[in-house]
């Protein structure tokens, strides 16, 4: 009777995209998982008005997740200096993607499944971060596993929701973050606001553009000349900057040089016309009357899924260092779609790159969501922008005299965002604070701007937010883009830079002394910020160090990396392990054919582009029960063995190898493939 046997192969993890994906769950399969969205939640006056038209177009996008978040956190922590050089590491869109973007692999596994599922226009951003796609409503309700229903808002707008959780993949989870689109009840909004009536305060007036630079200490410091600026933008702007034409001319000043950049499409609705207007002469007049540019980065509505696509697009493009954003939402309606989880990922990106993002506060006080609380708007309730609240100012045309807090402006702590560090012990308790400093935002002592061929008046902190930006623009523009983003360095700068506000409050908040949760620090005085910001260049970039250490096997080898960079991060990895073959991975796991002893060399690259190699020999042998390997095309005859017993065989799968066979006759005999995923298998340590 012949002798039974067991042949256990045991391969190697490299290469093995053929047998991985015969083993892994693939996308497509049953099993989902849910995100943490859940249904969406209605506000007071929101009205379910019936079912969801099938065919109803829906416009998703995908958020994954970064890669080594806790990396490019300390990266962003020790980017900053802790003095008032304020000197700042930054690193290129290519050296953020490199480091920190979800892999080519990771991304093309969703746009892959997204388009299996019935999606078309399946689009992934440049630095992965985002996968957009087109489906309609049953396409997006069989996909995500959830349900949708038509929603009158309480404003009056016909809307949709999901009124059921969201699921993904089983296979995708370790990729996706969240899944923005599913809902447009909530949105965000703009904070401009046209004056109402004439104000009884003889002090408090309306102001030129051009006032506002020599008000908050503009005077004698350089313009904003040769610093782009960006706007977030949404509709027609045709309009937009005609009147900004007419601003310019009326006022002596220089055409301003403007580029339309649409994301998600084109619109034709011009009501947001004033506030683009209010966005826009601000800037320019605020900055000293130049700029470099206006870039106008513009969306066809404000939904969620369309303003985060934008703040990606920028990002991306990292054309610009300063940006307005002069519009939000109740950050619990953001947190609640996974829009404010997939934004805060891009303000990193943001921050990484020295850009930053000059966001209005609000226009409701501390309640941003309308319902009593004490709640702010996102996105200004980011920890990775600069948040612009409110005030009434009381000035002549040239003179700031005083100013208080404007009652309506936005303005409170988070209820989930982190306090970033250099807000603790400034902002209180353990969450973000906002704003983080004020400029003027009451209409009745707002901007007198071009609308649409007209003089008109407005304000909000739609106002605030342009007027700060206009004013960093000028920073750059003296001090180069080396001083990085803006937040941290408002808070080290002496409080002779601010007009402290100390009186007055918003519903909820109370101006003090000091930093406050109405106005922030308070108003920024040009020359100050522009006097005590140092710039220049960074310091000499320190060289990484590379270290590994190996744990051998066998013929089968475990790498460790434990290389160093003392001023930034580990920006990629090239391993030579000695016998032609490589890998990019951080801990790799690397099957020698044959014993013998090889020269392993580790390359690592910093963020900045500095390298450094070490090598070492790893000697291997087919010794401890993994010596056994399988050659291609060589057939391994007269195996045998007691009834029970097992022999053990390695096969190495080269890199893009696929159409794995292998065959077994004679004999009575069972073969049986383990692979590991991610490193190499041992004797105990496999995937069946």
């Amino acid at each position: 009777m012949p002798s039974h046997f067991r042949l256990t192969l045991l391969t190697a993890a490299i290469g093995m995209a053929a047998i991985a994906s015969a083993n892994a769950t693939s996308a497509n399969s049953h099993a989902f998982v849910a995100l943490s969205q859940h249904a969406t939640q209605l506000r007071q006056g929101d009205v379910v008005s019936g079912p969801l038209a099938t065919a109803q177009p829906i416009h998703v996008e995908v958020a994954l997740k970064l890669r080594n978040p806790a990396q490019l956190h300390t990266f962003l922590a020790t980017a900053r200096t802790s003095t008032l050089s304020m000197v700042q590491h930054r690193m290129s869109s290519q050296q953020f993607v490199a480091s920190y973007s979800p892999t080519a692999d990771q991304a093309n596994e969703v746009a892959a499944w997204l388009t299996s599922a019935g999606f078309s226009n399946v689009r992934i951003a440049p630095n992965r971060l985002m996968v957009s796609a087109d489906g309609r409503a049953d396409t997006a309700q069989a996909a995500f596993k959830t349900s949708f229903a038509k929603v009158r808002t309480r404003e009056g707008r016909m809307a949709f929701m999901n009124n059921s959780g969201v699921q993904i993949p089983a296979a995708l989870q370790d990729s996706v973050l969240s899944v923005i689109g599913l809902q447009n009840v909530h949105q965000a909004h703009t904070f401009a606001k046209p004056v109402q009536a004439a104000y009884t305060t003889q002090a408090v007036t309306g102001h030129n553009p051009t006032e506002f630079s020599s008000i908050y200490g503009g005077n004698g410091v350089a313009t904003a000349a040769g610093v782009p600026v960006g706007i977030v933008t949404q509709g027609k702007i045709t309009q937009t900057i005609t009147d900004l034409n007419t601003f310019t001319s009326q006022n002596g000043l220089a055409t301003v040089t403007t580029q339309t950049v649409n994301t998600n499409g084109t619109s034709t609705d011009t009501s947001g016309l004033g506030e683009w207007s209010l966005d826009s002469q601000d800037v320019v007049g605020m900055a000293g009357g130049q700029v470099g540019s206006l870039i106008f980065y513009n969306i066809p509505t404000l939904s969620n899924a369309n303003l985060t696509a934008d703040f990606n697009t920028i990002v991306n493009a990292n054309a610009t260092k300063i940006i307005n954003v002069s519009l939000g939402e109740c950050e619990t309606s953001a947190q609640g779609d996974g829009s404010a989880a997939a934004q805060d990922q891009i303000f990193q990106q943001a921050v990484a790159q020295g850009q930053t993002f000059s966001i209005s506060t609000g226009d409701s006080g501390a309640d941003e969501c309308g319902d009593g609380g004490v709640t702010p708007s996102w996105p200004a309730a980011s920890q990775y922008v600069v948040a612009v609240g409110g005030t009434t100012l009381n000035a002549t045309t040239t003179t700031w005299n005083s100013a208080t807090v404007w009652t309506s402006g936005g303005g409170s702590s988070s209820t989930f965002e982190p306090q970033p560090s250099w807000q603790n012990g400034v902002a209180p308790g353990s969450k973000r604070g906002l704003p983080d400093i004020a400029y003027d935002a009451d209409p009745n002592s707002g901007s007198k701007i071009i609308v649409n061929g007209a003089t008109q008046q407005y304000g909000g902190t739609s106002l605030s937010a342009p007027l700060f930006a206009g004013a960093w623009a000028r920073v750059i523009a003296i001090k180069g883009s080396n001083v990085g983003f803006a937040a941290p360095l408002l808070y080290q700068l002496p409080a002779s830079d601010f007009h402290d506000i100390t009186s007055g409050n918003n519903g909820g908040e109370t101006a003090s002394a000091g930093y406050d949760l109405a106005t922030g620090r308070g108003e920024l005085i040009i020359s100050g910020a522009a006097n005590d910001i140092g710039g220049g260049s960074p310091p000499a970039n320190v060289p990484p160090v590379a270290n590994f250490s190996d744990s051998i096997s066998g013929l089968s080898v475990n790498f460790t990396d434990s290389s160093s960079d003392s001023d930034g991060t580990i920006a990629s990895r090239s391993w030579n392990f000695g016998d032609g073959s490589t890998s990019t991975a951080t801990n790799p796991s690397h099957t020698y054919a044959a014993a013998g002893t090889y020269s392993v060399s580790l390359t690592v690259t910093d963020n900045s582009g500095a390298t450094n190699t070490k090598t070492q020999s790893v000697a291997v042998s087919s010794s401890g029960g993994g010596g056994n390997v399988l050659q291609n095309g060589l057939a391994l005859t007269g195996q045998s063995g007691a009834t029970g017993a097992q022999l053990f065989y390695t096969v190495v799968i080269p890199a893009g190898a696929s159409n794995l066979v292998i065959s077994e006759s004679g004999g009575t005999g069972d073969a049986d493939l383990y692979t590991k995923f991610g490193s190499a298998p041992t004797l105990s340590s496999y995937d069946c």
